[in-house]
């Protein structure tokens, strides 16, 4: 039995994200407000705040405005407002049409917001939560949960200096108990703690399975005569062929660079489909390829989204904290944005649980959060985007956008219609015999890249002599069920070559390259035996983002 260290605090975070900060922050305003004494630990699996976060990112400062109403004073990093949208149907890998405003659903315009570095934007908030005296973490991963009598008491953080095979070296240091008496789950999209809770509590009852996508982004370093500050760039089509959902998009940041990515809906169901070679080919339009071709690919992540929507949402309240931000699903991914929403939904975290911490209450099942989120208007945006997903993958990419086009223009999401998709993006694949074999090229080194050399440039880092963090239920499913059936499709959908099947010994083997591992999650998503496991490394371990 191993000893650990105890801390205890009034409120344990996980996760130093936009929801997990904008939490801390409201908790120690409302402390202050009331004269409360709080004690508030956010803890951060990253070696810096900032270091695993990756999105787009248009932002929207509808949250930011409520939280800190002064952030332009106050230096936050978002300075670059969008000057204008363009938005494309993508006909092949040479053509490509404008799409009129009118024709689009109004949610992708873009009039008031700004283009940003999520990171830099966390990396901001976390100054500004630690000078409200809130303590932040980092380095230090929730590995598990402390449940007693059925109700969450708070986490334990990973062990230190175990190796392969899980035992101690000389290094050793264990994990610490944080007890609190209100524990806020924000680890981001698929984070393994929240799949716990919402197995151990049932919080998915009655809902749709929630769904996802594979986002891909690169910055670039480009010519200033192609360069258009503020510009933000949208569409969908090619590379994706007609049964694959999904969209590219190019922003035009500050100091000559562009951001420039894809998302891919893992509802696909083709085994060869390369998530990450159609993102690479998607860079040779001329659409991209005119602002990229004489600039420097100068970063690489990749990351799943959360993107089912209302539907989708599990309960986010049970015995001892609350689920919020991406952790839960709160994207709109009408917006194509979630950083927002995340926002939103720790500051009505933040305001439940500093009421219940004024009563005297400790970890109650704060039902109260149920009633504030329906009453705000996290929840009206989210309840006029509920069918957007859905109707994409119900009608397709054409007759889905018209059905969106006309229930966001014309009735602002009202349509009396709750359209559900409750297939599962993990069953949706076919077998390889009855899907198109995908050929892609070569990559040229200046506009396309091979994985190895752009996981390089996600600055990804792991100890190398440390239990493997993607765990597999049976050892087997992969060459006798994986392979057989899908052509181990893990071999394509990680966008950073942690899975290759190898010969050994005269027999196929799948190896893991654990160490390449960029957390974007794919692989707990979409094995289609959900026999892959993502559970968090040492802490400090993965991308460091300098500003994604």
């Amino acid at each position: 039995m191993v000893e650990r260290e105890t801390m205890e605090f009034d409120v344990v975070i996980v996760g130093a994200g936009p929801a997990g900060l904008s939490a801390a922050i409201r908790l120690a305003q409302q402390a202050q407000k009331n004269e409360q004494e709080l004690m508030i630990c956010v803890v951060e699996k990253g070696s810096e705040v900032g270091a695993h976060i990756l999105s787009g990112a248009v932002f929207e400062t509808r949250a930011l405005d409520e939280l800190l109403p002064d952030w332009q004073a106050m230096g936050a990093p978002i300075s670059t407002a969008v000057s204008h949208d363009d938005i494309y149907w993508f006909n092949n890998e040479s053509k490509a049409t404008a799409i009129p405003h009118f024709a689009v659903p109004k949610t992708f315009h873009n009039t008031g917001n700004y283009i940003v570095s999520m990171g830099n934007v966390c990396r901001w908030l976390a100054t500004q939560a630690e000078q409200l005296g809130v303590e932040i973490f980092p380095g230090f991963s929730a590995h598990s949960l402390i449940i007693e009598e059925g109700t969450v008491k708070g986490i334990i953080t990973g062990d230190m200096g175990l190796d392969k095979e899980g035992q101690q070296k000389d290094s050793f240091m264990p994990g610490m108990e944080l007890r609190a008496k209100y524990t806020l789950f924000a680890e981001g999209c698929r984070g393994h703690l929240g799949k716990e809770l919402i197995r151990t509590f049932n919080l998915d009852n009655g809902k749709s399975p929630q769904h996802y996508g594979l986002g891909f982004k690169e910055i670039w370093q480009v010519e200033s005569d192609v360069h258009q500050q503020g510009k933000v760039v949208h569409g969908t089509g090619w590379p994706l062929d007609a049964t694959t959902q999904g969209g590219a998009f190019m922003y035009h940041s500050e100091d000559n660079q562009v951001v420039v990515g894809l998302i891919v809906d893992l509802n696909y169901t083709n085994p060869h489909l390369s998530p990450f070679d159609e993102f690479q080919r998607m860079k040779h339009h001329p659409v991209f390829a005119q602002v990229l071709t004489k600039g420097k690919r100068i970063a690489y992540g990749a990351r799943a989204i959360a993107k089912g929507g209302l539907n989708s949402l599990p309960t986010m309240h049970f015995p001892g904290g609350l689920l919020i931000g991406c952790d839960a699903g709160t994207l709109n991914f009408a917006k194509i944005k979630g950083n927002h929403t995340a926002m939103k939904s720790g500051m009505i975290a933040a305001d439940v649980v500093c009421q219940a911490l004024k009563s005297g209450a400790a970890n109650t099942d704060l039902f109260e959060f149920a009633t504030a989120f329906k009453t705000s208007w996290l929840f009206e945006e989210l309840h006029s985007s509920r069918n957007f997903g859905p109707a994409m993958h119900k009608f397709g990419k054409v007759l889905g956008g018209a059905y969106n086009m006309v229930d966001q223009n014309l009735f602002g999401g009202k349509l009396p219609f709750n359209l559900r998709d409750d297939i599962a993006d993990h069953t949706t694949l076919v077998h390889k015999d009855k899907a198109a074999k995908k050929e892609y090229a070569k990559p040229d080194g200046k506009l396309s890249f091979d994985k190895l050399s752009s996981v390089f440039l996600s600055n990804t880092n792991h100890e190398e002599s440390q239990p493997c963090h993607l765990t597999l239920k049976d050892q087997h499913i992969p060459i006798s069920v994986n392979l057989a059936l899908y052509d181990e499709p893990a071999q394509r959908y990680c966008p950073a070559g942690v899975y290759e099947i190898q010969t050994i010994e005269q027999q196929d083997t799948l190896v893991i390259n654990a160490q390449n591992c960029i957390h974007c999650k794919t692989c707990d998503i979409k094995d289609p035996k959900q026999n892959i496991t993502w559970v968090t490394p040492e802490g400090a371990g993965g991308p460091n983002y300098p500003n994604m």
